[in-house]
């Protein structure tokens, strides 16, 4: 009876796993078509944060979506729709922003900070004679007193 009841329940749940968001534009060309894919992979959603539009479901996503189709369809190139979405959005809706004092904090920033990382594990870094030193003989007759008195207590 289990196994009939999981496989209704598996049954009635299957078409909401399978509806997707299909994207249904017409194209004149296979070029166009594979232009536009190579956009809206290209162009990250400012709703989403760090998806593409081509993987977002987002209302705003549909509409650059639309907005990339129409510009195609319109006769854009590739960088005039590009530029037309940095204009609107910003540098944030690329993922590969220009690079201009602006930007160079995403450009360099990285870079930055590892060196920063990198100097100061250097500086902090010791060598090892700064580390350990050698026992002066005061020290070693101190050091045979103690552990032959810890053995002394550990066999009683």
């Amino acid at each position: 009876m289990k196994p009939l009841i999981l496989l209704l329940a598996t049954l009635l749940f299957l078409p909401a796993t399978l509806s997707a968001a299909v994207d249904v534009r017409d194209f004149s060309s296979e070029l166009e078509e594979r232009r536009y894919r190579s956009l809206v992979a290209e162009l990250r959603c400012p709703k989403c944060q760090n998806t593409n539009l081509a993987g977002s479901d987002a209302g705003l996503a549909d509409d650059l979506k639309d907005r990339v189709h129409s510009l195609l369809r319109q006769g854009a190139s590739d960088d005039e729709i590009r530029q037309h979405m940095i204009d609107r959005y910003g540098d944030f809706v690329s993922y590969k922003p220009p690079m201009r004092p602006a930007t160079w904090l995403l450009w360099w920033g990285p870079l930055v900070l590892l060196v920063i990382g990198l100097a100061v594990m250097l500086l902090r870094r010791q060598p090892a004679q700064k580390r350990a030193k050698p026992l002066d003989p005061e020290e070693k007759k101190r050091l045979q007193e103690l552990l032959s008195g810890q053995d002394r207590t550990e066999q009683k």
